[in-house]
């Protein structure tokens, strides 16, 4: 009979360490998600940093000044031609 309970414990023994074992892998899989996203976010965000750091230091002085002037017209003339544009092609009907 000790044999009997003692097979039973190690069968009982061996289901737990997988069930844990799997546990422990899917919280694995799930914190290197998590750790991929964050690193993902930092790295978006180190990028729009410079991204601000390059336009700053492009926009200081004489020429940084004509630029932004030039860049402002651009923006503006661009969204006044999609603008009227998008007007255009609202007002026309199809027959």
């Amino acid at each position: 009979m000790a044999s009997i309970a003692s097979a039973f414990s190690d069968f009982l023994n061996a289901l737990t360490g997988i069930f844990f074992s799997l546990f422990n892998s899917v919280l694995a899989v799930f914190q290197a998600i998590v750790v991929l996203a964050t690193d993902i976010f930092s790295s978006v965000l180190h990028l729009a940093q410079s991204l601000v750091s390059l336009v700053l230091g492009l926009l200081q002085g004489v020429y940084g000044f004509v630029i932004a002037n030039l860049l402002a017209i651009v923006v503006l003339g661009g969204g006044y031609y999609f603008y009227t544009t998008r007007g255009a092609k609202r007002g026309k009907r199809k027959a």
